[in-house]
């Protein structure tokens, strides 16, 4: 097993300085160049064991210290890890060096990056509660292209109308004899000379889709489903075919930076491809037929699950509306993937962060629907309906990746709905811990920010976080 090297040189620095020594005094004490110490202390070189011993001998140094990673450096290793610094980091020595070398200024970083955290947490909550208050802050904080492009999708009704014409009408040239899949590849092939493989894993292991110009082949990864393969045959399809109505729509988003202009056309064309292999108006028709049933829905369409559920968000034409369903994906560590709505994610109605969700409970039921109706603490009601979701195929030994998925609408309209038949009573939930005031909630995991907890030496609540 090879040896972990050892670099310590600000602590070897630190020995020296402590004891008044030169570096030609301390190299001629352990038998060394004045050159080689000073390449040790500026971490250009490892300790070997030999200078570990000696210093040892010569000092009295404890081994353990000199080999043992500074706690500082883990911590900062934790701050530099934050999106908004990938990059500025050159190396891992670096970090070590900033760590040993000035480890009160390290641990002021680290207190510094937390409290930053805290603070964006406490104001994140603090934006939520005066939006449900119809208050919403005008001030924005410094966002990733990514927050931004989430942030877009997420307030505004999830249809795009150029793009749903535009691939309406594109489906109906195609040839209706063909099963959509074999169309899209018939019109790549012969518009664009445009040949669609599928490779194994070890020789695309990183990707799910390729286009490689040279050749004219779009390659396709074999961890992908039959209906994944015919997603991103349509996404491709979309690209070449749609490119003038996803741009005309991209440019109406106002996005600030190129990069999250990037993101949000791979996230446009992802909508085109479910309204090409979904159109509008036959897709309308069996919703409402079927009573927005997900499940035969995505087999009348040959569709994922996801695909078909996502599809029920973008029923927003005028004139020819669905029921307003919102839609939001978590996985199992409870990060939110993805939110999305037919008039917008009902964020400051429903939230979507209460532990007592469905969602949380469908990790344990992979597979199954869990439809329920669940009631806010001002009374508003909704249907949910939680399903996970497999990723894509894992080999053996690969951890399968598995998200869950929660479509709702409001419950209103729960009637329009299959699900609502077999829908049970109503479950008390709320937007999220940090804004719901229901005392007694067996399932609380943060404390409320508008109300004292309830420190009472004589009388423990039913949580940690109960409050006053």
């Amino acid at each position: 097993m090879q040896e972990r090297k050892i670099f310590a040189g600000a602590r070897v620095r630190r020995i020296r300085m402590g004891l008044g020594l030169t570096q030609t005094a301390m190299a001629a004490a352990l038998e060394i160049s004045p050159s080689y110490l000073n390449l040790i202390e500026r971490n250009q070189r490892p300790l070997t064991v030999q200078l570990l011993l000696k210093l040892s001998a010569v000092y009295k140094v404890d081994l353990d210290e000199l080999q043992a990673e500074t706690g500082g450096a883990s911590q900062l290793r934790e701050v530099f890890a934050d999106p908004l610094l990938a990059g500025e980091l050159p190396g891992e020595t670096e970090l070590l060096e900033i760590a040993e070398a000035a480890p009160n200024a390290a641990n002021g970083v680290v207190k510094l990056y937390r409290a930053y955290r805290e603070q964006a947490t406490r104001l994140a909550d603090l934006a939520e509660l005066l939006a449900r208050e119809g208050r919403a802050p005008a001030l924005s904080g410094t966002r990733l292209p990514m927050d931004e492009v989430r942030e877009k999708f997420e307030h505004r009704p999830n249809f795009f109308a150029l793009i749903e014409d535009a691939a309406e009408a594109f489906a109906g040239k195609l040839d209706a004899a063909d099963e959509m899949p074999a169309a899209l590849k018939s019109w790549l092939r012969g518009e664009h000379g445009i040949a669609v493989r599928t490779l194994p894993v070890h020789v695309m292991p990183h990707l799910r889709r390729r286009f490689d110009r040279h050749s004219m082949r779009l390659f396709l990864s074999e961890r992908l489903s039959p209906v994944g393969q015919s997603h991103e045959i349509a996404v491709e399809v979309c690209l070449l075919a749609l490119g003038k109505e996803i741009t005309a729509e991209l440019d109406a988003l106002a996005l600030s930076t190129p990069e999250a202009r990037r993101i949000a056309r791979f996230e446009l064309a992802r909508y085109a491809a479910h309204a090409l292999t979904m159109p509008y108006g036959p897709f309308l028709q069996v919703a409402q037929r079927t009573r927005f049933d997900v499940d035969l829905l995505r087999s009348r369409f040959g569709v994922s699950y996801e695909a078909a559920a996502n599809r029920l968000t973008m029923l927003q034409r005028p004139g020819a509306t669905g029921v307003p369903f919102f839609l939001m994906e978590i996985d199992l560590a409870g990060n939110r993937l993805r939110k999305a709505g037919a008039q917008g994610f009902p964020q400051s109605r429903f939230g979507g962060n209460c532990p007592k969700l469905s969602i949380h409970a469908a990790f344990a039921q992979p597979g199954q629907i869990l439809a329920e109706r669940v009631e806010m603490p001002d009374s508003a009601g909704f249907l949910t309906i939680s399903r996970t979701i497999e990723g894509l195929q894992g080999g053996f030994g690969e951890r399968v990746r598995r998200t869950a998925l929660l479509l709702g609408c409001d419950i209103s309209v729960a009637g329009d709905v299959v699900y609502g038949d077999t829908a049970g009573s109503r479950v008390e939930v709320g937007p999220s811990c940090r804004l719901c005031g229901r005392q007694g909630c067996l399932s609380r995991a943060e404390p409320p920010v508008t109300r004292p907890l309830g420190l009472d030496e004589m009388a423990t609540g039913l949580s940690v976080f109960d409050f006053q």
